[in-house]
């Protein structure tokens, strides 16, 4: 087959690289791009999407169960149809899919269904093989864009394959149960352990997490993550830190995990029972096998692709971008990143040039986070700050919906006022954090919220008195 030349050519089609490529289409550029698994990426398919999808399913598993408070009761328990869940799980991702791959064919960007390897750059550009079901094909193109995304990382003697499967599972399985493991252990207090182990506790697993470091949600501000902790505590989720994972046994009918853990005097060692082992201690780029070496493209420690704010890397007409390069491996970063590449390409003036970028877990409650902590505040010389917190158990709103944990948290420089960072951790969350990134972007300062006029009654509010908090205004709890 006689080989095809493109203008840009995209490998991967996750929440990055199919953004870039939808963009470059409605740029007029003549774009292709590949895809090896699925269209959509991880996210979409067997992460952010399907998880908060069961997610959403345990929650309201959970409330059905405690809503006699508010007079609803329930003949019995609800019962858990894991074959339903799955099958309304799958429908939402392939209603997605589908609409992502009509979104590329309408921008009139070529899809190759296959593996890529790129070639020694030539004078005609770069070269690409595609590996796919009905044979190679060679595409030249003149820009090139790697958004491969990553992979969950493995410990040694802990692999996910064929003789394990039965016990020990990464995110992916964790989301393909047909049935609730009575005994689940996580290995890893970071986000995607947490709200994938805090969903099965709800259905009624007893969840152990396992987490190596002082610890959990290392990058999350600390009194928000007490919350959390609080409300593992209150669903019986034990959690072991400063333990380390070191072996496990397949006993036939359970898995036993050994691990070591400190106990004051040093360390020790300790067994744990389970019928599943969920490995998430996080992930890995995926930047093997893509002939990176022959197209000259450098590569940083951990595999990470090494790319500028302009998302190029060392090779001319090669960008990269997403979780491939390292920094916050979100969706929404990498999304962000597919569009600014779009525009470089296209000849437009664009750059990666973000003040902060929004981090959510949806535990329970949610987390959500936005710019600087107060410990990260003071480490870049904001040593006099001004930190303002309005409880969502004073809020109105948050009693007339039956979810009062939490807190919304506003860290403003004392001096100038400027709004460094905003930490929530409470029912909608995920939702609110957007009010905040959008006033640190635009450099607002905590009298910007404060004097912005917020409906009532919402949880929004909460954003507004913590920061009249912040300056010793609030109306609705006792400024200190």
């Amino acid at each position: 087959m006689p080989e095809q030349r493109f203008d840009a050519v995209v490998i991967g089609a996750g929440p990055g690289g199919y953004p870039a490529a939808i963009r470059l289409g409605q740029l007029k550029v003549k774009t292709a791009i590949i895809e090896r698994e699925y269209i959509g990426g991880v996210c979409l398919n067997v992460g952010c999407i399907p998880s908060k999808a069961v997610i959403h399913a345990s929650k309201m598993f959970d409330k059905l169960g405690h809503s006699e408070d508010i007079g609803i009761s329930i003949p019995g328990k609800p019962v858990l149809d894991m074959a339903r869940l799955q099958a309304w799980k799958n429908g939402v991702v392939g209603k997605l899919t589908s609409g992502v791959r009509t979104l590329l064919k309408a921008n009139k960007v070529d899809i190759f269904d296959g593996t890529a390897t790129l070639d020694r750059p030539t004078p005609d550009g770069h070269r690409i093989t595609v590996k796919t079901p009905s044979g190679d094909q060679t595409l030249l193109a003149k820009n090139v864009v790697i958004a491969t995304g990553s992979r969950p990382i493995e410990i040694p003697g802990f692999s996910i394959g064929k003789q394990s499967e039965k016990r020990i599972i990464d995110s992916t399985g964790a989301l393909a149960l047909d049935k609730v493991p009575p005994r689940l252990i996580v290995i890893g207090g970071g986000y995607i352990g947490l709200e994938l182990g805090m969903a099965y506790a709800k259905f009624g697993s007893k969840v152990t997490v396992v987490e190596a470091l002082p610890r959990l949600l290392g990058t999350m501000d600390k009194d928000c993550v007490a919350v959390v902790e609080r409300k593992l505590r209150k669903m019986g989720v034990e959690v072991m830190l400063e333990t380390r994972a070191k072996s496990w046994q397949d006993k036939g009918d359970r898995a036993v995990l050994t691990v070591e853990l400190k106990d004051g005097k040093g360390t020790k060692t300790a067994t744990i029972d389970a019928d599943k082992i969920l490995l998430s201690i996080g992930r890995r780029p995926n930047s093997e096998n893509l002939g990176l070496d022959a197209a000259g493209v450098a590569v940083a420690k951990g595999g990470f692709i090494i790319a500028d704010d302009h998302l190029r890397t060392n090779v001319p007409g090669i960008y990269a971008l997403g979780d491939v390069i390292g920094g916050m491996m979100l969706a929404h970063k990498a999304t962000k990143e597919g569009e600014v590449v779009a525009e470089i390409i296209a000849g437009h003036k664009a750059a990666f040039d973000v003040r902060t970028i929004p981090a959510v877990v949806f535990s329970d409650p949610e987390i959500a986070s936005t710019g600087l902590t107060e410990d990260e505040a003071r480490a870049k010389g904001h040593t006099d700050l001004k930190v303002g917190k309005f409880p969502f158990a004073a809020l109105g709103r948050a009693l007339s919906v039956n979810d009062t944990d939490g807190f919304v948290k506003v860290v403003a420089d004392a001096k100038t006022g400027e709004l460094l960072g905003v930490h929530i951790v409470g029912n909608g969350g995920s939702d609110l954090i957007s009010e905040a990134t959008l006033a640190i972007e635009m450099g607002a300062v905590a009298d910007d919220l404060r004097l912005t006029i917020h409906p009532h009654p919402t949880l929004s509010e909460a954003m507004m008195e913590a920061a009249a908090a912040a300056l010793g205004e609030a109306i609705h709890i006792v400024n200190r």
